[in-house]
């Protein structure tokens, strides 16, 4: 027995880990991974503490401790062992931090590493503001998010129900445009990618701003079967839309993603620090629940002691769905290599011409 290794926040590194890497993912990921939507956050620019009432509101507000460059450095080392892993990093897109200094700091770090920074952006900056942060060395593309309309102590979903349009204003949308910008785009609403006005919202971005690289973030938070069924089929034809499956474990969504978009047009992502949290993910139609080990408030049914003992990362447990289904539709080392690398590559090198021609 290997003695654990501190991994991040409460979880660790454990024989159980070490096992699963060798027996379902050391033969068969790829030597190169680019990691292309994970979160690199340091503590030291958050200006209002986490409130108890937002920490038991949602989840991932109980998880996703901050984790800054050095820490993810040396936690891909251990979760990654013996593979080369870039980032395609992003920070807190929170109101509650200083953003100016995170996205200085992200861009810093990524420079030093040879990662891609995307810079959390408000939709209350200017035209200028948002061509003088992609006109900055490191800088791949930026981050959107419907919290940064305004701040509430309270909860984290008051703009929820906003319009991607809200948040990605046609301002920002325009320089993003004519620079090539990579967009990682959560998109909005408790109905989740199949809302209409999402559907509607993202074709008429892709309609009006060609030369934005848009990437859908976790594959439009489908989590579940129904909500993929929905809502990726209606953007499936779209060759240049491109889908991050970051946060999907479930392999019924990453089957009809398989199915309707290909290998061609998945990224690999982890969002991590999330997915260091040890446990699994079970489904009953919309609803998803989150099993885990540790004592937090969401997880108010527990397994028993021998089940969650053999808990492993919810990131191998994506990476073990993701294998399992490029299994069924036969997706050999090419197409892996495209979801966990190639693709990721070729968007990074197709928005890099557009700072080049600026320098």
């Amino acid at each position: 027995m290997t003695d654990p290794i501190p991994l991040h926040y409460v979880w660790e590194y454990t024989d159980v880990d070490r096992r699963f890497w060798e027996e379902h993912l050391e033969g068969w990921l790829p030597e190169r991974i680019i990691d292309a939507h994970v979160h690199v956050t340091n503590r030291e620019h958050r200006l209002e503490p986490m409130t108890e009432e937002k920490r038991r509101q949602f989840w991932v507000s109980e998880v996703s401790e901050p984790k800054d460059a050095t820490a993810t450095e040396r936690c891909l080392g251990i979760v990654f062992p013996g593979r080369q892993v870039t980032q395609v990093a992003l920070g807190p897109p929170n109101l509650a931090y200083d953003l100016e200094a995170a996205n200085e700091y992200l861009r810093r770090e990524c420079l030093k590493r040879g990662w891609h920074a995307l810079s959390v952006c408000p939709p209350a900056w200017s035209a200028e503001r948002v061509a003088e942060e992609l006109d900055k060395p490191g800088v791949l593309g930026l981050k959107p998010y419907y919290t940064l309309i305004s701040a509430d102590r309270k909860t984290r979903d008051r703009h929820l129900e906003a319009g991607i349009f809200d948040y990605l204003p046609h301002h920002v949308l325009e320089v993003a445009d004519e620079r090539r910008a990579w967009i990682t785009l959560h998109v909005p609403k408790a109905q989740r990618l199949p809302h209409p006005d999402n559907i509607r919202q993202v074709k008429e971005l892709r309609r009006r701003y060609p030369n934005v690289i848009l990437v859908i973030a976790h594959l439009g938070r489908c989590y579940t079967e129904p909500h993929a069924r929905e809502g990726i089929p209606p953007l499936a034809d779209d060759e240049g839309l491109y889908f991050d499956i970051s946060a999907v474990l479930n392999p019924a969504t990453l089957r009809i993603a398989m199915r309707e978009i290909g290998p061609e047009r998945l990224l690999y992502g982890t969002d991590n620090p999330v997915f260091y949290m040890r446990g699994r993910r079970q489904w009953k139609g919309r609803e998803y629940i989150n099993r885990t080990s540790y004592p937090f408030h969401f997880n108010k049914e527990r397994e028993d002691p021998e089940t969650e003992a053999g808990y492993t990362l919810y990131m191998y447990e994506a990476l073990k769905a993701l294998k399992d289904v490029c299994a069924e539709f036969d997706v050999g080392p090419d197409g892996v290599r495209a979801i966990m690398h190639d693709n990721a590559d070729r968007l990074i090198k197709s928005a890099l011409p557009g700072k080049r021609d600026r320098d």
